[in-house]
């Protein structure tokens, strides 16, 4: 399984996904997606949020993106669209947030990792669902996964 997108695998996020341009997200690109898989979770985190921000929010990544119960045969997530059923992100909305990185913390540049599961089920979750409610659900029926990372530094 692969996922692609405009920029290379730990390439630079082109500004137009992040809260400095358009905080769309990008379009991505599924391919090989195993056979027998039921369902795709696509989600997308920041394991690079200063440590601040980590014990004020009690986290340690930050969730930009949680998708799941997206169509298995999907070859294409178009820039700024929607497919499957929107988890809740750490900013506490049903959507894509781009990056952000603080630039009064260090490092300044992040790592933006886009995480995509090939399951054997169809969850049964209700849109809103946390990454970690996603993350119990799907346990024992990953088939596959991949990953693209991409990195933003604001200037």
């Amino acid at each position: 399984m692969e996922l692609t997108s405009v920029f290379e695998h730990n390439g630079k996020i082109p500004g137009t996904y992040t809260c400095d341009g358009k905080n769309v997200n990008p379009e991505l690109i599924i391919s090989d997606v195993p056979e027998g898989a039921q369902s795709l979770v696509l989600i997308m985190d920041d394991p690079d949020i200063p440590r601040e921000v980590k014990q004020q929010r009690g986290i340690g990544v930050f969730d930009h993106w949680v998708v799941f119960n997206v169509p298995p045969d999907t070859t294409k997530v178009k820039e700024n669209s929607v497919v499957g059923v929107q988890g809740k992100n750490s900013a506490g909305e049903n959507k894509y947030t781009g990056p952000c990185p603080p630039k009064q913390y260090k490092p300044s540049e992040h790592r933006y990792f886009f995480t995509l599961y090939a399951l054997d089920i169809i969850l049964d979750l209700e849109e809103g669902v946390s990454k970690e409610k996603v993350e119990r659900a799907m346990e024992k029926h990953i088939i596959e996964q991949t990953e693209l990372v991409g990195r933003y530094e604001r200037i």
